[in-house]
């Protein structure tokens, strides 16, 4: 399985000249491919060390890059190996606030920054999940305004980040992904008011959820103002989330989304697209369909995961229908019923469908869709990467 060594031979082209290709639809020599580039796109700690020793690799100490997420943090002889094209930068901790896990004989958990209580079960917990919002409750507009809101302009996050995107652009040649300060501006807002109230909120007192989802954005307008200055032209993709579907729709009407949370993402989308050339890419999981229009609408480039398995994501329609103005990033295989549970074989297979439908004219960079789950076997990761280098060149 070659990697970038074999991919910037004489006639060849590097992989940020690759990937850019991709986002202006454009067909380079290959697809472009991405391995932890983006917090969606990567591997749980469970499965690493065994897809290291499946693509004999020597075995490491894995270090986890992302604690809630549990994921680890991708070798370079990895990305090497299966020809990664992308880099993630990530902005560094502020010097206000430092994890500290506790345990109760039942969970490990920690606060985030946000006030936010993160729990994972010490019997065979995988994920740190969400576990007490700060706003839940009656709470007021007054309540909203003394929250302690996390401070954007804390120099300690942005140490060194220029300087990393440079090496990534200069030393290894890779495209940059920079992601955001947080997730979402809904899913944030969910996570502080809570599930039960935040939807309350969103039907029968629209105001306060507007009032918490404006603070949440005023806080990544915040740090993208520095993050872009820091980063110069040595970022080629700039990557926000809000999962706005479930598996059969959206988590919540198209008249509340562009109501509420569209004049949001319009202001979000709008400041990324006046600060740099990058690329605007949305993280988005679920049947999101009704809402591409009004995404592509408002300034999304790129699309990710791709979920195919959800209502309304079948990967030729999407093409056929959106191609013209989204990049598809992941929609490799439907990690939910295949990747998982299939054979090597059947995943591959999986694999090479997607590659068709997705990969013609360009606007599409291959990964899967969202990150690899500690229930999948380390022969069926290496078939993912197996399947692009094998039907992932173009003018063939």
């Amino acid at each position: 399985m070659p990697g970038p060594a074999a991919d910037t031979m004489p006639g060849q082209i590097d992989a940020r000249t690759r990937v850019r290709l991709a986002l202006d639809h454009r067909e380079p020599d290959r697809i472009p491919r991405d391995l932890a580039g983006t917090r969606f796109t990567g591997i749980h700690v469970g499965v690493y060390p065994g897809f290291r020793a499946a693509l004999d690799l020597p075995p490491v100490e894995p270090v986890i890059a992302d604690v809630s997420q549990q994921l680890a943090r991708v070798d370079g002889d990895v990305l090497d190996t299966v020809g990664a094209d992308i880099r993630g930068v990530e902005p560094r901790s502020p010097s206000s606030w430092h994890r500290v896990i506790k345990e109760d004989g039942r969970y490990r958990s920690f606060r985030d920054e946000w006030g936010v209580i993160r729990s994972m079960p010490l019997d065979g917990g995988l994920y740190y999940d969400s576990t007490r919002a700060p706003l839940a409750g009656v709470i007021s507009e007054a309540d909203v305004r003394a929250f302690p809101w996390p401070d954007p302009a804390d120099a300690a996050r942005y140490a060194g980040m220029g300087e990393a995107a440079r090496r990534v652009v200069e030393d290894e040649r890779r495209a940059v992904f920079v992601g955001s300060i947080c997730a979402g501006i809904t899913e944030t807002y969910f996570r502080l008011r809570g599930y039960e109230d935040g939807y309350a909120d969103l039907k029968a007192d629209p105001a306060m959820a507007r009032a918490i989802m404006e603070r949440i954005l005023e806080v990544k307008l915040g740090y993208w103002q520095r993050a872009l200055a820091a980063l110069g032209d040595a970022v080629d993709v700039v990557g926000e989330a809000d999962d706005l579907g479930g598996q059969q729709s959206l988590l919540f009407s198209p008249a509340i989304y562009r109501s509420v949370v569209k004049p949001l993402h319009v202001e979000l989308f709008g400041f990324l697209q006046s600060r740099t050339t990058a690329k605007v890419f949305l993280h988005s999981c679920g049947a999101i369909r009704p809402l591409i229009p009004d995404l592509i609408e408002i300034g999304v480039e790129v699309l990710n995961p791709v979920q195919v398995s959800a209502a309304g994501m079948e990967a030729a329609g999407l093409k056929r229908d959106f191609g013209g103005d989204l990049v598809f990033w992941g929609g490799a295989v439907d990690s939910q019923h295949v990747l998982g549970t299939a054979g090597p074989g059947e995943v591959a297979a999986a694999a090479r469908r997607h590659i068709a439908d997705l990969a013609p004219d360009g606007g599409f960079v291959y990964a899967t869709i969202h990150n690899v789950q500690p229930n999948v076997p380390p022969d069926n990761v290496v078939a993912v990467w197996a399947a692009v280098e094998e039907a992932g060149r173009y003018g063939r």
